[in-house]
Formats: C-alpha cells, sequence, structure tokens
C-alpha cells in the first residue's frame, strides 16, 4: 500500500507538474500557482502532499532566506521529483537574493539528481558563478558539460568578456578551435573585442581573420567592425583599410572604426578624406564619427577645417553630444581660440570630467594660469572629482608660467587628496620644480619618491641638462643603473642631449656603446638623438650611418640629418638628402623644410628654396616661424633685399631669429649698409640683440672696413656682457684685421683667456692679410706646440701669409704636411694658394707644372691666379695657356680679358691687346672699373680713376700736384702708364689716368686730422706706380697710410710699406 502510494504519488506529480508551462518564469510563477489554488485544492484528497507541495509556493519569492531550497526538501519528502523546470525557478531565486550558498547546494542537488548535463541548467549556473566571480566554478561547469552547443560557447565567451576576462575568453576560443566547433558570427566578434588592450598578438589575430574568411564572415559588419578596430588599435591600419575596402555593406560603425584608426596611427588627411566619403555617400554622421575626425584635424593642426566640421556639427544637430564637445573643445585650445573652447563649455548640457580636463589642458597650454585653476575651483563646486590628469595639467600650467608658489599650493592638495603617489603627477611635480628652476626642491622631492619610477629619473636627466651640469647628469645616470633600474628609450635621450648642448662628444660615444648593448640600437627616438647629436657635433659620416641603418622611416631623423649638414655649410648634401627623403614618401616636418630652405640660402640656390617653400606652404607649414625666418635668410643672402623685407614683415611672431636672419643675411650678400640699418632698427624696437647678432653686425662693419662703427658695436657688446665670449673675440679680430687695425686685433687675442681654433686662425688670417708672413708662421707653429689641431682653414691662412711673404719651401712643406702630418685632404683654395705662392716669385714654369699634376680639376680660381703671375711677370706663352682655360670656363668674367690684354699691353703687343679688347666688346663683357673709399667724417667718399665729380676736385687736384712736387724732390720718379702706346698716352689728359686711390689719399690727408691714419679701400690689384708713389707721400706728410686692395693690405708710413715691395 505504501509503495502504491508513492508510485502514485510520483505520478500525479509528475502529470501535474508535466502541464506546467515550460517558459514560466519566477515572476509568473506565483501568479499561476494563485490564479489555480481552488483547483488543486479539489485536488487535496487525491495526494496531501500536493497540496502542502502547493502551499509552500510563495516562499520562492523571499530573498536570502533558503526557503527555496526547504521547498526542494519539502518535494523530496513528499515524494514529488522536481524537474529542470523546477531548478531553473531555484536559480532564478539564487540570482535575485543574490545567494551564491544556496547556489552551491542546489549545484549539488543536481549532480546527484542527474540533471548536471543539462544545457539550460548548466548555462543558469555558469552565470550565477561569473556572476559572483566565481570563475574556476563556473569554467568546470562548462568543462563538464557534453558537447556544449556554440550558442553556449558564444554565452559563456560573452559573459566572460563582459567581466573583463579576455585572457580566459582566448583560451576558451582556443578549446572551441580545438573541440572543433563551428564558431559563428557572434562568437567571432566577442572573441575579437576580447583581442584588444594587446591581449593577443598579431599572429593569433592573423589566425582569427582567416577562420572568418574561411566560414564566409569577411564581408560581415557584425565581424569586420571590430576586427577593423582591432587592427587599427595594433597599429595595422592597412590591415584595417583592406579589411573596411572588402564590406559589401558598411553601417556607421564601419566608418568610425576606420576613420578612427586612420586618426589614431598618424594619418589624419586618410581619416578627413574618409569622411568626405562617407558623406558623399550619404551615411548619416554619427557623434563617434565627428569626434575621430575633429581629432583629426587637431592632430595635423588643421584648425580651419576643424571649424568647418563645426559647421557640420551644428547642421546635424550634434553640438550637444558631450564627447563631440570636448573634441570640438580640444581643437579650438589647441589653434590658441580659447574664446570659442569657452563658449562651448558653456552651453554644454552635461560636462563630464573629460570636459574640464580638455579646457583646463587647454587654458594651461596657452599659459593661462590663472583661470586654469579657477576652472578647478569650479569643477570642484560641480561635485566633479579631479583626477591625475587635470592636476597634471595645472601643474603643467605653473610650469609653463614657472608659477612656483601656485605649484606648491597644487603640491599641498596632491597630499591632502592622497594622490601624491600616482605616477602621472609625481612626474608633474618634479617637472613643475624643474621648469621653475628650484632643482633643490626637485631633488628633495625625487627622494621621497619611489625610486623604482624611471620616469622621475629622466626628469631629473634633463633639469640637470638644463643647468649645464654634465657631471651631476652623468652621475644619476649611474646611480639608476645601480639600483637596479634599466634606461629606457627616453633615459638616453635625455643625457645624449646633454652631451650634445656641452659638445660632450666621447661621453655621448661611451652612452651610443651602451645604447647597443642593452639593445636599442634600433629604437626610432634613441636613432633620432642620436644622429642629431653626431650630426651637430660635426660627426656627420657616424650620423649618416645611423641613418642609414634605421630600420623605420622617421622624419625626425632624417630631419636631424639635413639640418646637421645645413648647420656644418654642406648645403648640397643636405638637398640631396631632402629629396632622397621625399622619394621615399616621407612627408617633411616644419625642421626639415627649413633647414633644406637654409641649405638653399647657403649656396644661393634662390629658385629652388622658393619651390621649397610653396611645399612647406602646401603641407600647412604657412604661419611655421622656422620656415619664415629660413626664408627672409634665403631672399636676405641672395640679395634680393625687398623680397627678404617682405618676408620679414609676414612674420606675426617676429624673434630674434627673424632679425638675425636678416642682418646676417644681408652681411654675406654684400649689402653690409642695410645689415646695419636693420641692426639699428631692432635695439629701436627693444628686441634683444644676442652674441649671433652682434656677430652679425660686427661682420658687415668689418665688410665695409668702418672701424668706427665697429667699435660702437664692440662698445655695446661689452655693455651686454659678451666680450668674454670667444665668439665675440674672434669676429672682434677678424674686424681689426680688416679695418687695417692690426695692432687692434693683436691685442683682442693675446688678451683672450681661452682661445678657440676660430681665433688662431682668424689672428693668422690677419697677419696674413696684413703682409705680417714671419708673424702669421710663428702663431701656426705657437698653435702646433699647444696641441690645437690645425683646420682647413688654418692652412689658407698660413700659405697665403708664405706667399706674401714669398716664403716658398716653407709653403711647400706646410702644404705637404696638410695630408701626411694632420690627416687633412687638400681644397681647390689650398692649390690656389699654392699656385700664388710659385707665382708670385716668378717660378711660372714650376706653377704650371704643379697645375697640371693636381689630383683634382683646375678651377677658374686656380687659372686666373697663374694669370695674374703672369701678368706681373710679362709672361705670355703662360699667361696665354691660363687665359684659354678661363674663356672655357667663365667667358662672360672680364678680369681675364683685362689681365691677357694687360700682358700684351706691358710686352708691347699692342694688336693683340687691341684684339682681346674688341673680343670683350663682342662678347658684351664689361670691365669693373677701378674705385677707392675713404670715410671722412661718417661719409663714405669714393673715387673712380681721373674722377672730377668731388665737390672738392679742384682742391684735390692742387693738393695732389704739390704732393707729387714734393715726392718728386725726395726721390719719385712716375712710372709710364704702360698700358697705352705712345699716340694714346699723347692724345689723353694726364689727369684722366689718375688712379683712384691717390685721390682718396689725397683728399684724406686734406680733411683728416693729422694724427689720425688715412685708411683707403680699392676694388682692384694696387699699381706700382701707385704703391711706390704711396709711400713717398706717406714720409712727406709724416702720415700713416692704410691701403687695402683686391689682394691684401699695405701699411705705408715713414716711406716704407709693410709688404717690402712684395706682393
Amino acid at each position: 500500500m505504501v509503495a502504491c502510494s508513492v508510485s502514485l504519488r510520483g505520478s500525479l506529480s509528475n502529470s501535474l507538474l508535466h502541464h506546467f508551462p515550460r517558459n514560466i518564469t519566477h515572476r509568473s510563477s506565483c501568479k499561476y500557482f494563485h490564479g489555480n489554488v481552488g483547483k488543486f485544492k479539489s485536488a487535496r484528497s487525491c495526494s496531501t502532499a500536493i497540496w502542502d507541495a502547493l502551499d509552500e509556493s510563495p516562499v520562492i519569492q523571499n530573498e536570502g532566506n533558503g526557503k527555496g531550497i526547504d521547498f526542494l526538501y519539502l518535494m523530496e519528502e513528499r515524494g514529488i521529483r522536481p524537474n529542470v523546470q523546477t531548478y531553473l525557478w531555484l536559480f532564478e531565486g539564487c540570482l535575485n537574493s543574490g545567494s551564491l550558498f544556496d547556489a552551491k547546494k542546489l549545484h549539488a542537488k543536481i549532480f546527484k539528481s542527474g540533471f548536471d548535463c543539462e544545457h539550460v541548467l548548466g548555462s543558469r549556473l555558469i552565470d550565477i558563478y561569473l556572476t559572483h566571480d566565481e570563475i574556476d566554478n563556473a569554467i568546470k561547469v562548462f568543462d563538464d558539460m557534453p558537447s556544449p552547443s556554440v550558442s553556449l560557447w558564444k554565452e559563456v565567451i560573452s559573459r566572460l568578456l563582459s567581466k573583463k576576462l579576455a585572457s580566459q575568453v582566448l583560451a576558451l576560443f582556443s578549446r572551441l578551435i580545438t573541440e572543433n566547433v563551428t564558431p559563428n558570427e557572434s562568437t567571432f566578434a566577442t572573441v575579437l573585442r576580447a583581442c584588444s588592450g594587446g591581449k593577443a598578438s598579431f599572429q593569433f589575430i592573423e589566425q582569427i581573420h582567416g577562420m572568418i574568411i574561411h566560414h564566409g564572415f569577411g564581408s560581415s559588419p557584425l565581424v569586420c567592425n571590430p576586427l577593423i578596430d582591432l587592427y587599427s588599435k595594433t597599429g595595422h591600419v592597412d590591415r584595417a583599410k583592406l579589411v573596411f575596402e572588402r564590406l559589401f555593406l558598411r553601417d556607421s560603425i564601419s566608418w568610425v572604426a576606420m576613420i578612427s584608426g586612420f586618426s589614431q596611427n598618424g594619418r589624419e588627411d586618410e581619416a578627413i578624406l574618409l569622411f568626405c566619403q562617407m558623406h558623399k555617400s550619404a551615411v548619416v554622421p554619427t557623434p563617434y564619427v565627428f569626434s575621430s575626425v575633429l581629432s583629426a584635424c587637431t592632430k595635423i593642426k588643421s584648425f580651419k577645417l576643424g571649424e568647418q566640421f563645426h559647421g557640420f556639427i551644428v547642421k546635424w544637430g550634434l553640438s550637444s553630444e558631450t564627447f563631440v564637445c570636448n573634441a570640438l573643445m580640444t581643437l579650438y585650445s589647441r589653434w590658441g581660440n580659447l574664446i570659442a573652447a569657452e563658449q562651448i563649455f558653456s552651453i554644454m548640457h552635461h560636462r563630464d570630467r573629460i570636459s574640464y580636463n580638455s579646457l583646463i589642458s587647454g587654458l594651461a597650454q596657452c599659459g593661462f594660469s590663472d583661470r586654469a585653476l579657477q576652472l578647478f575651483e569650479e569643477m570642484q563646486l560641480d561635485c566633479m572629482k579631479p583626477d591625475s590628469v587635470t592636476v597634471a595639467s595645472l601643474l603643467s600650467a605653473c610650469a609653463s608660467v614657472g608659477a612656483g608658489h601656485k605649484g606648491k599650493q597644487l603640491h599641498s592638495y596632491v597630499i591632502k587628496t592622497g594622490m601624491s603617489s600616482d605616477l602621472i603627477i609625481e612626474g608633474s611635480l618634479l617637472d613643475l620644480y624643474v621648469k621653475c628652476y628650484d632643482i633643490e626642491t626637485a631633488h628633495e622631492f625625487f627622494l621621497t619618491t619611489e625610486t623604482e619610477n624611471v620616469v622621475l629619473w629622466n626628469v631629473m636627466l634633463v633639469a640637470y641638462g638644463q643647468l649645464g651640469n654634465l657631471s651631476e647628469s652623468y652621475q644619476i645616470f649611474l646611480q639608476m643603473q645601480i639600483e637596479g633600474l634599466m634606461p629606457n628609450q627616453y633615459t638616453y635621450p635625455s643625457i645624449l642631449r646633454t652631451c650634445t648642448s656641452l659638445g660632450a662628444l666621447d661621453l655621448g660615444e661611451q652612452i651610443h656603446t651602451q645604447v647597443i648593448k642593452t639593445g636599442f640600437q634600433f629604437n626610432v627616438y634613441v636613432c633620432s638623438v642620436l644622429i642629431d647629436m653626431y650630426a651637430k657635433l660635426g660627426e656627420l659620416d657616424t650620423a649618416r650611418g645611423i641613418l642609414k641603418r634605421l630600420r623605420e622611416e622617421d622624419v625626425v631623423s632624417w630631419t636631424a640629418m639635413i639640418a646637421g649638414y645645413t648647420q656644418h655649410d654642406f648645403f648640397t648634401e643636405a638637398l640631396k638628402l631632402f629629396q632622397e627623403m621625399e622619394d621615399q614618401g616621407i612627408r617633411s616636418d616644419n625642421i626639415g623644410f627649413s633647414s633644406a630652405i637654409s641649405a638653399c640660402a647657403g649656396i644661393q640656390a634662390l629658385n629652388q628654396g622658393q619651390q621649397i617653400h610653396a611645399q612647406s606652404y602646401v603641407s600647412g607649414y604657412s604661419e611655421d616661424l622656422s620656415i619664415g625666418n629660413a626664408l627672409v635668410s634665403l631672399y636676405a643672402r641672395c640679395g634680393r633685399v625687398q623680397d627678404a623685407y617682405l618676408a620679414f614683415e609676414k612674420i606675426d611672431a617676429k624673434d630674434n631669429i627673424s632679425w638675425n636672419a636678416l642682418i646676417s643675411g644681408f652681411a654675406q650678400s654684400g649689402h653690409c649698409e642695410e645689415a646695419l640699418q636693420v641692426f639699428s632698427q631692432m635695439n629701436q624696437a627693444g628686441v634683444e640683440a644676442n652674441l649671433f647678432t652682434f656677430g652679425s653686425a660686427v661682420s658687415a662693419t668689418a665688410n665695409m672696413a668702418n672701424i668706427k662703427q665697429g667699435k660702437q658695436i664692440h662698445a655695446m657688446m661689452i655693455k651686454n656682457g659678451y666680450d668674454s665670449e670667444i665668439e665675440a673675440s674672434n669676429v672682434l679680430i677678424t674686424l681689426y684685421s680688416k679695418c687695417g687695425s692690426i695692432e687692434d686685433a693683436g691685442r683682442e687675442f693675446f688678451e683672450m683667456p681661452e682661445k678657440s681654433v676660430v681665433s688662431w686662425n682668424a689672428m693668422i688670417t690677419g697677419y696674413s692679410q696684413h703682409g705680417y708672413g714671419s708673424e702669421a708662421v710663428s702663431l701656426f707653429e705657437d698653435m702646433k706646440r699647444l696641441g690645437l689641431r690645425p683646420n682647413h682653414v688654418t692652412f689658407v691662412g698660413v700659405l697665403s701669409a708664405c706667399s706674401h711673404v714669398g716664403l716658398v719651401n716653407e709653403g711647400l712643406s706646410y702644404f705637404n704636411s696638410m695630408s701626411k702630418e694632420h690627416g687633412l685632404v687638400p681644397k681647390p683654395e689650398h692649390y690656389v694658394c699654392v699656385v700664388d705662392l710659385l707665382g708670385r716669385a716668378g717660378l711660372l714654369h714650376h706653377a704650371r707644372e704643379f697645375i697640371e699634376e693636381m689630383p683634382i680639376e683646375p678651377d677658374a680660381m686656380i687659372w686666373r691666379t697663374l694669370l695674374s703671375a703672369c701678368t706681373v711677370r710679362k709672361n705670355i706663352e703662360i699667361g696665354e695657356l691660363a687665359a684659354r682655360h678661363l674663356l672655357e670656363l667663365e667667358p662672360e668674367d672680364s678680369a681675364t680679358y683685362v689681365l691677357l690684354s694687360n700682358i700684351y699691353a706691358v710686352s708691347g703687343k699692342w694688336d693683340y691687346r687691341d684684339r682681346t679688347r674688341q673680343m670683350m666688346k663682342e662678347r658684351g663683357v664689361r670691365k669693373e672699373p677701378g674705385r677707392s673709399w675713404i670715410e671722412v667724417k661718417n661719409s663714405i667718399h669714393a673715387f673712380f680713376v681721373g674722377d672730377r665729380l668731388h665737390p672738392l676736385a679742384e682742391q684735390i687736384y692742387d693738393y695732389l700736384d704739390d704732393l707729387n712736387k714734393r715726392a718728386a724732390e725726395i726721390g719719385y720718379v712716375k712710372e709710364r702708364y704702360n698700358l697705352l702706346n705712345d699716340v694714346e698716352q699723347g692724345e689723353k689728359d694726364p689727369t684722366a689716368y689718375i688712379h683712384s686711390e691717390k685721390l682718396a689719399i689725397t683728399f684724406g690727408l686734406l680733411s683728416l686730422s693729422n694724427t689720425m691714419p688715412v685708411r683707403v679701400i680699392k676694388n682692384l690689384r694696387v699699381c706700382n706706380d701707385c704703391h711706390n708713389w704711396i709711400k713717398f707721400v706717406s714720409k712727406i706728410s709724416n702720415r700713416a697710410i692704410v691701403v687695402r686692395d683686391a689682394y691684401r693690405f699695405h701699411h705705408f708710413e715713414g716711406g716704407v710699406c709693410s709688404c717690402k715691395d712684395y706682393w
């Protein structure tokens, strides 16, 4: 009877439960029971157990009290066997109550009752375990399930991803493939999202991509959209582009993913173009699209275009979207249009932390620290908690304007809010103290931080580098390694830049060795700094070698190399490299463009410079200051005065580099008066002149031989504290040398506490120009004894000195020592010096043999030097040889015709002279007229041969007659003018042949004080008669006369010339 009752109870309960709706939920279960309670009460007589069970039904609603489990026990006591639906109800109760303990009890019951293989129960149980972060139990349940369906695999993978358990997702996907389960679209999409954030290797992503194509999902937006996003975020934007292009149906998410990918990977132009394509395709833009395209505009500084996109945003009604507004604020802030940024901020309906950070960061970058701090306070009043980005931006604002006091207040806030251990905050605080030059506080703060943070060590390296303290910087570099921190790709550049700025090449080479040992020799950032160091310090071959070994195309490295070539006057090499960079498809930055234009300025390649400027304009650098300055230099050095002024005026924010470009450019192109006018305007404008400014101005006065103004600028240099600078002394030595005051030049040189090679070169060249050959050679020997390494310029000075005083053997010995002792390959200018040395000594056949044996092709200057010597020595044969070569090389140079004509004239070959002059006339070549200048009472007076245009012409000629008579009384005999035949001399007024230097000297003797030397400049070589005349005049007038001709200085005093009649 009992057995029968039990079986009946079981069959009855099963029959009743069988009629329960299978899709009933926990919420509807109570309603179902209460609605049908009358029916079930009528069955009480059949089974009390059923009624008792039904009477307990409301307890399922109770949360966390375990009555669901009690209900299960009650069913079992009354012989009612729970089914799958029962357990589902009970699991629903566990989920709502949050009772993991009850769920585990149910799990045990399911296992005992044999329902553990039911997929629906397993899925619900996995849900519960994942909800409670019981990952291992969830996976164990899944592992125990026989042949889980694709949907279950997908559901578990999705649940794991929602918990941000990417590594478990990838592991489970690998199992899915191993067990030959065919994934569906959703599964692939979920797995691809799990791969983001560097959780999977590129090879793994490629394998998944292959499976996607294999299973026919290669054109499914559901799968391809996350694939595009993944490829873009891993830097493989070309792969992303390929996936995008193969999509037949692109939704807005596809476009967003691709536009965002381009923007994030430095291909902003393509992002903008793709947006335009999307617009043409009539795809409705989303806020995310505008956010990405605005970001692209900001990165490439296409602010005007970004402003146009702002109009689109308003048109589409998206101007109130928070993240669109944030992107707009960033755009306008970087543009410097903070009014527009603040307007957007003020009308935002909902501001988040990024909104505040965007505006605070913009204000900080523009130096508005007060407004940034005010916004910081508003942010807190708006119940928005500032994060590390907020505080870091504020600290940056304080650092940029040197507001150390405000920065310290922020430091107190950081400590109060517990953010002091944040790595970003630590770095920003240290950067604040460093930029405010509070190195002591910076060091104290550094010692309190976590020393494991390599960023802080790097900042300290930069700090001591800014102070020029290489010793302390290197000690920090060593100490960080002693404490177990390995230098990273930012550490090496920090110390290398210090080596560069201080010229510490040896230490830089040691650090380069360590770079190789630690495996950073192919790091693009490190390599760019190494190239910059070697290029700036003159090791151009080493720098070029590093560039060639680079595995990536890095514009910074290329432009550093181009800048190095330009800096060291290898202008042709710089332009070749610039062209090579363009040929490889590398887009130049502003540094590359400015360096290339500067290289064009160096070789006066005006047309090429203008073409490069046009390229820079198209590339968006129309308002770049460095390019503007380079353009000013180009026009000024090419002698285009008006164009230079125009380019200068177009620069809005002129700095002293802008002024220097104009001054130095004019000085180098011979427009010295313009250079000095600009220098005066610069002083009047209140722009502070630096050492380069003074150097350029002094060079201009030196080129004009304007010693008075040169001394005034010298006084300004002393006043501004530049008199102790080596570079300042160097230009002053050159000034006094070129102005004929070799004594002042020598005083400046010998009073220098430290001398560079340039200093020695300037003094040796000065002695050479003034005919003090023995002093120049002696100084050269002193230089070698002190261990200084002579360079090419040194040897030009020494060889010229030997030439001017006839030290032939010594000069040839020095020339040979260049390659044998000093490792210097002679340049064309050194060969010119040797030819001049031999020619002046009358060794013309030896000079010709020397030219014929030269390892380089002789240029026009070499042949002109030989022709000039032949004119003095009346050697027609060799002179004609030199002239033939010159007429081939430079057929329009008047000097060739004049020198050849003079050879014929002094040799009495008048027909040949006339033919030469006729050939010159037929070819349209005009002779440069002889001209002399003298400064009297701040005015420059110019004279031509036989000049009678001067206001005091009559007085000058009368006094000249008197000087001639007095000179004749003590032995002066006027040489016959041997360039004209007897007939020509008889036909012309003798005064028509009076050379310009005689007129200038006579005017100087009339006008200048007796205590002042007479200083005259002539554009041609002084002739024998004038040279002899000046010697006599210096004696009879008892005056010092200094003449600077096209070749050298002549100091006349007491009837003697410093050249000792050898010139």
